[in-house]
Protein backbone atom coordinates (compact mmCIF):
# COMPACT_ATOMS: atom_id res chain seq x y z
CA UNK A 1 0.00 0.00 0.00
CA UNK A 2 2.86 2.39 1.02
CA UNK A 3 4.11 1.62 -2.77
CA UNK A 4 1.21 2.48 -4.35
CA UNK A 5 0.85 5.72 -2.52
CA UNK A 6 4.42 6.23 -3.17
CA UNK A 7 3.49 5.80 -7.09
CA UNK A 8 -0.02 7.60 -7.47
CA UNK A 9 1.94 10.80 -5.48
CA UNK A 10 4.14 11.64 -8.00
CA UNK A 11 1.67 10.69 -10.62
CA UNK A 12 -1.15 12.31 -10.06
CA UNK A 13 -0.24 15.92 -9.06
CA UNK A 14 2.22 16.32 -12.01
CA UNK A 15 -0.45 14.82 -14.58
CA UNK A 16 -2.55 17.71 -13.63
CA UNK A 17 0.24 20.26 -14.19
CA UNK A 18 1.09 18.96 -17.46
CA UNK A 19 -2.51 18.46 -17.98
CA UNK A 20 -3.35 22.13 -16.83
CA UNK A 21 -0.08 23.52 -19.36
CA UNK A 22 -1.18 22.14 -22.61
CA UNK A 23 -4.72 22.42 -22.02
CA UNK A 24 -4.05 26.49 -21.47
CA UNK A 25 -1.30 26.54 -24.48
CA UNK A 26 -4.27 24.70 -27.04
CA UNK A 27 -6.73 27.42 -25.41
CA UNK A 28 -4.14 30.22 -25.97
CA UNK A 29 -3.38 29.06 -29.64
CA UNK A 30 -7.50 29.37 -29.94
CA UNK A 31 -7.95 32.71 -28.85
CA UNK A 32 -4.61 34.13 -30.62
CA UNK A 33 -5.96 32.44 -34.08
CA UNK A 34 -9.40 34.66 -33.91
CA UNK A 35 -8.41 37.77 -31.98
CA UNK A 36 -8.03 39.78 -34.81
CA UNK A 37 -11.51 38.64 -35.94
CA UNK A 38 -12.65 39.20 -32.50
CA UNK A 39 -11.46 43.18 -32.60
CA UNK A 40 -13.23 43.44 -36.00
CA UNK A 41 -16.11 42.86 -34.99
CA UNK A 42 -15.73 44.60 -31.19
CA UNK A 43 -16.95 40.99 -29.74
CA UNK A 44 -17.47 41.72 -25.59
CA UNK A 45 -14.61 40.84 -24.33
CA UNK A 46 -17.19 38.50 -21.38
CA UNK A 47 -18.25 36.98 -24.93
CA UNK A 48 -14.72 35.68 -25.94
CA UNK A 49 -13.84 34.85 -22.27
CA UNK A 50 -17.15 32.42 -22.71
CA UNK A 51 -15.68 30.85 -25.69
CA UNK A 52 -12.74 30.25 -23.32
CA UNK A 53 -14.55 28.99 -21.09
CA UNK A 54 -16.63 26.70 -23.47
CA UNK A 55 -13.59 25.44 -25.12
CA UNK A 56 -11.70 23.98 -21.99
CA UNK A 57 -13.29 20.36 -21.95
CA UNK A 58 -12.32 20.06 -25.54
CA UNK A 59 -8.70 21.37 -24.96
CA UNK A 60 -8.51 18.74 -21.70
CA UNK A 61 -9.72 15.83 -23.87
CA UNK A 62 -6.95 17.10 -26.65
CA UNK A 63 -3.92 17.53 -23.82
CA UNK A 64 -4.98 14.51 -21.56
CA UNK A 65 -3.07 11.52 -23.08
CA UNK A 66 -0.10 13.48 -23.68
CA UNK A 67 -0.47 15.53 -20.49
CA UNK A 68 -0.25 11.37 -19.16
CA UNK A 69 2.78 10.37 -21.18
CA UNK A 70 5.05 13.54 -20.64
CA UNK A 71 3.61 12.75 -16.89
CA UNK A 72 4.99 8.60 -16.65
CA UNK A 73 7.85 9.56 -18.96
CA UNK A 74 9.36 11.93 -16.60
CA UNK A 75 8.56 10.62 -13.39
CA UNK A 76 10.74 7.51 -14.72
CA UNK A 77 13.34 9.11 -16.21
CA UNK A 78 13.51 10.82 -12.50
CA UNK A 79 13.56 7.63 -10.85
CA UNK A 80 15.92 6.19 -13.01
CA UNK A 81 18.54 8.94 -13.11
CA UNK A 82 18.59 8.94 -9.28
CA UNK A 83 18.91 5.11 -9.27
CA UNK A 84 15.54 4.69 -7.11
CA UNK A 85 14.56 2.31 -9.86
CA UNK A 86 17.80 0.34 -9.36
CA UNK A 87 17.17 0.47 -5.88
CA UNK A 88 13.82 -0.96 -5.61
CA UNK A 89 14.80 -3.85 -8.48
CA UNK A 90 17.29 -4.78 -5.56
CA UNK A 91 15.47 -4.70 -2.69
CA UNK A 92 12.61 -6.96 -5.13
CA UNK A 93 10.30 -4.89 -6.27
CA UNK A 94 9.85 -6.08 -10.02
CA UNK A 95 8.64 -2.86 -12.42
CA UNK A 96 5.38 -4.46 -12.95
CA UNK A 97 4.70 -4.44 -9.24
CA UNK A 98 5.73 -0.90 -9.09
CA UNK A 99 3.90 0.45 -12.52
CA UNK A 100 1.09 -1.72 -11.77
CA UNK A 101 -1.22 1.35 -9.97
CA UNK A 102 -0.06 3.63 -12.71
CA UNK A 103 -1.78 1.28 -15.20
CA UNK A 104 -4.67 1.13 -12.93
CA UNK A 105 -4.87 4.66 -12.40
CA UNK A 106 -4.47 5.03 -16.84
CA UNK A 107 -7.59 2.50 -17.02
CA UNK A 108 -9.67 4.48 -14.78
CA UNK A 109 -8.58 7.27 -17.33
CA UNK A 110 -9.31 5.81 -20.06
CA UNK A 111 -13.54 5.15 -19.13
CA UNK A 112 -13.51 8.53 -17.47
CA UNK A 113 -12.03 10.07 -21.10
CA UNK A 114 -15.22 8.30 -22.80
CA UNK A 115 -17.54 9.75 -20.83
CA UNK A 116 -16.30 12.91 -20.61
CA UNK A 117 -16.24 13.20 -24.56
CA UNK A 118 -19.77 11.79 -24.75
CA UNK A 119 -21.65 13.76 -22.04
CA UNK A 120 -19.39 17.12 -21.93
CA UNK A 121 -17.09 17.53 -24.80
CA UNK A 122 -19.69 17.32 -27.44
CA UNK A 123 -22.29 19.58 -25.73
CA UNK A 124 -19.78 22.30 -24.34
CA UNK A 125 -17.97 22.35 -28.15
CA UNK A 126 -21.16 23.01 -29.39
CA UNK A 127 -21.62 25.91 -27.45
CA UNK A 128 -18.35 27.54 -28.03
CA UNK A 129 -18.89 27.24 -31.82
CA UNK A 130 -21.97 28.58 -31.80
CA UNK A 131 -21.04 31.39 -29.42
CA UNK A 132 -18.05 32.06 -31.92
CA UNK A 133 -19.75 31.98 -35.14
CA UNK A 134 -22.03 34.37 -33.55
CA UNK A 135 -18.85 36.73 -32.67
CA UNK A 136 -17.27 36.40 -35.10
CA UNK A 137 -20.76 37.01 -37.69
CA UNK A 138 -20.47 33.39 -39.17
CA UNK A 139 -24.30 33.06 -39.51
CA UNK A 140 -25.12 28.94 -39.75
CA UNK A 141 -28.40 27.87 -40.88
CA UNK A 142 -29.84 25.01 -39.50
CA UNK A 143 -32.75 24.61 -42.40
CA UNK A 144 -32.38 23.13 -44.96
CA UNK A 145 -33.57 23.71 -48.39
CA UNK A 146 -34.66 21.26 -51.05
CA UNK A 147 -34.19 18.48 -48.72
CA UNK A 148 -34.52 14.31 -50.27
CA UNK A 149 -33.73 11.78 -47.67
CA UNK A 150 -33.51 8.00 -48.06
CA UNK A 151 -34.95 5.45 -45.77
CA UNK A 152 -35.50 1.79 -45.20
CA UNK A 153 -32.83 0.86 -47.91
CA UNK A 154 -34.54 3.32 -50.51
CA UNK A 155 -37.93 2.43 -49.68
CA UNK A 156 -39.00 5.66 -48.95
CA UNK A 157 -37.59 8.42 -50.43
CA UNK A 158 -38.86 11.89 -48.63
CA UNK A 159 -38.51 15.30 -50.89
CA UNK A 160 -39.51 18.57 -49.53
CA UNK A 161 -38.77 22.11 -50.79
CA UNK A 162 -37.48 23.35 -47.24
CA UNK A 163 -36.75 22.23 -43.90
CA UNK A 164 -37.69 24.54 -40.57
CA UNK A 165 -35.30 23.25 -37.68
CA UNK A 166 -36.94 25.60 -35.00
CA UNK A 167 -40.60 24.18 -36.03
CA UNK A 168 -39.00 21.10 -36.94
CA UNK A 169 -41.27 21.35 -39.59
CA UNK A 170 -41.28 19.92 -43.65
CA UNK A 171 -42.50 22.13 -45.94
CA UNK A 172 -43.95 20.80 -49.75
CA UNK A 173 -43.82 16.94 -48.86
CA UNK A 174 -43.54 14.47 -51.16
CA UNK A 175 -43.65 10.40 -49.66
CA UNK A 176 -42.44 8.11 -51.90
CA UNK A 177 -43.05 4.56 -51.18
CA UNK A 178 -41.59 1.50 -53.11
CA UNK A 179 -41.44 -2.04 -52.65
CA UNK A 180 -38.99 -5.04 -52.58
CA UNK A 181 -37.81 -4.71 -56.48
CA UNK A 182 -37.83 -0.69 -55.61
CA UNK A 183 -41.21 -0.66 -57.73
CA UNK A 184 -43.42 2.90 -57.26
CA UNK A 185 -46.00 1.60 -54.82
CA UNK A 186 -48.01 5.11 -54.11
CA UNK A 187 -46.58 8.77 -53.69
CA UNK A 188 -48.22 10.96 -50.58
CA UNK A 189 -48.28 14.57 -50.80
CA UNK A 190 -48.86 17.19 -47.36
CA UNK A 191 -48.18 20.92 -47.62
CA UNK A 192 -47.07 20.87 -44.28
CA UNK A 193 -45.23 17.90 -41.72
CA UNK A 194 -44.23 18.48 -38.28
CA UNK A 195 -42.51 16.13 -36.20
CA UNK A 196 -44.16 14.45 -32.86
CA UNK A 197 -41.58 13.78 -30.36
CA UNK A 198 -43.10 11.81 -28.38
CA UNK A 199 -44.04 9.00 -30.88
CA UNK A 200 -41.20 8.82 -32.57
CA UNK A 201 -43.04 9.64 -36.47
CA UNK A 202 -44.25 12.57 -38.71
CA UNK A 203 -47.74 14.12 -38.36
CA UNK A 204 -48.81 14.80 -42.28
CA UNK A 205 -51.34 18.06 -42.49
CA UNK A 206 -54.23 17.61 -45.24
CA UNK A 207 -51.96 14.48 -46.87
CA UNK A 208 -53.74 12.99 -50.09
CA UNK A 209 -52.09 10.16 -51.44
CA UNK A 210 -51.91 8.35 -55.29
CA UNK A 211 -51.60 5.17 -55.58
CA UNK A 212 -50.03 3.42 -58.82
CA UNK A 213 -52.16 1.17 -60.71
CA UNK A 214 -51.23 -0.54 -63.93
CA UNK A 215 -51.65 1.97 -66.46
CA UNK A 216 -51.59 5.32 -63.69
CA UNK A 217 -51.55 7.01 -60.54
CA UNK A 218 -54.79 7.19 -59.46
CA UNK A 219 -55.75 9.37 -56.06
CA UNK A 220 -56.69 7.34 -52.98
CA UNK A 221 -57.40 7.45 -49.42
CA UNK A 222 -54.02 8.06 -47.21
CA UNK A 223 -52.80 4.39 -45.61
CA UNK A 224 -52.59 4.95 -41.97
CA UNK A 225 -49.88 1.64 -42.41
CA UNK A 226 -47.52 4.10 -44.67
CA UNK A 227 -47.89 6.87 -42.01
CA UNK A 228 -46.57 4.77 -39.64
CA UNK A 229 -43.40 4.07 -41.64
CA UNK A 230 -42.63 7.98 -41.76
CA UNK A 231 -39.93 7.45 -38.33
CA UNK A 232 -36.83 8.92 -39.44
CA UNK A 233 -35.68 11.41 -37.29
CA UNK A 234 -35.78 14.98 -37.75
CA UNK A 235 -32.37 16.01 -37.41
CA UNK A 236 -31.67 14.33 -40.57
CA UNK A 237 -33.36 16.85 -42.40
CA UNK A 238 -31.25 19.32 -40.86
CA UNK A 239 -27.79 18.91 -42.66
CA UNK A 240 -26.85 16.66 -45.61
CA UNK A 241 -23.71 15.69 -43.77
CA UNK A 242 -23.40 14.90 -39.88
CA UNK A 243 -19.83 14.86 -38.70
CA UNK A 244 -19.71 12.11 -36.18
CA UNK A 245 -16.78 13.61 -34.58
CA UNK A 246 -18.89 16.42 -33.56
CA UNK A 247 -22.05 14.23 -32.13
CA UNK A 248 -22.16 12.07 -29.33
CA UNK A 249 -22.64 8.39 -29.59
CA UNK A 250 -26.33 8.04 -29.56
CA UNK A 251 -26.41 10.43 -32.40
CA UNK A 252 -23.88 9.21 -34.36
CA UNK A 253 -25.20 5.96 -34.15
CA UNK A 254 -28.65 7.39 -35.31
CA UNK A 255 -26.88 8.67 -38.23
CA UNK A 256 -24.89 5.42 -39.19
CA UNK A 257 -28.50 3.51 -39.17
CA UNK A 258 -29.91 6.26 -41.47
CA UNK A 259 -27.26 5.58 -44.01
CA UNK A 260 -27.55 2.07 -43.70
CA UNK A 261 -31.16 2.10 -44.38
CA UNK A 262 -30.69 4.74 -46.87
CA UNK A 263 -27.96 2.63 -48.85
CA UNK A 264 -25.65 5.44 -48.98
CA UNK A 265 -22.14 4.93 -47.97
CA UNK A 266 -21.59 4.61 -43.79
CA UNK A 267 -17.86 2.86 -43.39
CA UNK A 268 -16.39 5.99 -42.66
CA UNK A 269 -18.75 7.19 -40.32
CA UNK A 270 -18.58 3.86 -38.56
CA UNK A 271 -14.93 3.76 -38.07
CA UNK A 272 -15.24 6.99 -36.85
CA UNK A 273 -18.07 5.97 -33.91
CA UNK A 274 -15.97 2.84 -33.09
CA UNK A 275 -13.03 5.23 -32.56
CA UNK A 276 -15.14 7.19 -30.01
CA UNK A 277 -14.97 4.00 -28.10
CA UNK A 278 -11.45 3.39 -29.26
CA UNK A 279 -9.32 5.98 -29.11
CA UNK A 280 -9.64 6.20 -24.67
CA UNK A 281 -7.02 3.46 -24.96
CA UNK A 282 -4.58 5.60 -25.76
CA UNK A 283 -4.06 6.39 -21.89
CA UNK A 284 -3.01 2.72 -21.34
CA UNK A 285 -1.45 2.46 -24.33
CA UNK A 286 0.80 5.74 -23.49
CA UNK A 287 1.44 4.58 -20.27
CA UNK A 288 2.98 1.44 -21.26
CA UNK A 289 4.85 2.93 -24.08
CA UNK A 290 6.34 5.14 -21.72
CA UNK A 291 7.05 2.40 -19.17
CA UNK A 292 8.88 0.31 -21.23
CA UNK A 293 10.79 2.77 -23.71
CA UNK A 294 11.87 4.84 -19.91
CA UNK A 295 15.15 4.01 -18.48
CA UNK A 296 17.20 2.15 -21.65
CA UNK A 297 19.87 4.84 -21.12
CA UNK A 298 22.20 5.18 -18.25
CA UNK A 299 22.61 9.41 -19.96
CA UNK A 300 20.09 12.04 -20.63
CA UNK A 301 17.23 9.94 -18.86
CA UNK A 302 14.50 11.99 -19.49
CA UNK A 303 15.52 13.98 -22.88
CA UNK A 304 16.61 10.20 -24.59
CA UNK A 305 13.05 9.05 -22.36
CA UNK A 306 10.78 11.35 -23.70
CA UNK A 307 11.65 11.52 -27.35
CA UNK A 308 11.32 7.91 -27.95
CA UNK A 309 8.15 8.22 -26.02
CA UNK A 310 6.77 11.07 -28.29
CA UNK A 311 8.15 9.34 -31.03
CA UNK A 312 6.00 6.46 -30.15
CA UNK A 313 2.77 8.16 -29.51
CA UNK A 314 3.31 9.91 -33.18
CA UNK A 315 3.26 6.98 -34.93
CA UNK A 316 0.45 5.44 -32.95
CA UNK A 317 -1.31 8.66 -34.27
CA UNK A 318 -0.13 8.29 -37.90
CA UNK A 319 -0.61 4.74 -37.94
CA UNK A 320 -4.59 5.34 -36.49
CA UNK A 321 -4.49 7.82 -40.06
CA UNK A 322 -3.59 5.74 -42.50
CA UNK A 323 -6.43 2.96 -40.56
CA UNK A 324 -9.25 5.48 -40.77
CA UNK A 325 -8.14 6.08 -44.48
CA UNK A 326 -8.19 2.46 -45.14
CA UNK A 327 -11.49 1.62 -43.57
CA UNK A 328 -13.32 4.71 -44.95
CA UNK A 329 -12.19 3.15 -48.16
CA UNK A 330 -13.62 0.06 -47.55
CA UNK A 331 -10.20 -1.90 -47.42
CA UNK A 332 -10.58 -2.85 -44.03
CA UNK A 333 -13.75 -2.91 -41.93
CA UNK A 334 -14.76 0.37 -39.42
CA UNK A 335 -14.24 -1.65 -36.65
CA UNK A 336 -10.19 -2.59 -38.04
CA UNK A 337 -10.33 1.07 -39.22
CA UNK A 338 -10.40 2.22 -35.53
CA UNK A 339 -9.35 -1.14 -32.97
CA UNK A 340 -6.08 -2.01 -35.37
CA UNK A 341 -3.96 0.74 -33.68
CA UNK A 342 -4.82 -0.04 -30.06
CA UNK A 343 -4.14 -3.63 -30.62
CA UNK A 344 -0.93 -3.33 -32.44
CA UNK A 345 0.38 -0.77 -29.93
CA UNK A 346 -0.83 -3.14 -27.37
CA UNK A 347 1.02 -5.30 -27.85
CA UNK A 348 4.36 -3.16 -28.64
CA UNK A 349 3.98 -2.15 -25.32
CA UNK A 350 4.08 -5.38 -24.34
CA UNK A 351 6.77 -6.42 -25.89
CA UNK A 352 8.94 -3.55 -24.98
CA UNK A 353 7.89 -3.95 -21.47
CA UNK A 354 9.00 -8.11 -21.30
CA UNK A 355 12.37 -6.70 -22.61
CA UNK A 356 12.61 -3.83 -20.07
CA UNK A 357 15.41 -3.73 -17.73
CA UNK A 358 14.48 -4.67 -14.45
Amino acid sequence: MKLVKYVLKKIIPFFFISLFMVALILNLIDLFMNITRYIENAAPLAQVLKVMVLYIPKTIWYAAPIGFLFTVTYVLSDLYAHNEMEALFASGVSLLRFVFPIFVFSVFCCIGMFFFEDRLVVPTLEQKNKLQNTLLKKTESTNNLNVVVQSDNSKIIYKASIYRDDEKKLEELYVIFRGEEKELLAIIYAPGAFWNAEESRWNLMNAIQYTKTESSLEYTSVNPEYLLRLTEPSDIFKRSVVDVDTVNTKEAKVYINHLKKSGLPYYEAQSIYYKKFAFPLIFLIAGMLAVGLTGRTKKNVLLISLSLSIIAIVLYYVFQMATMVMAKTQYISPFMGAWSPDILFFAIACVLMKYQRT
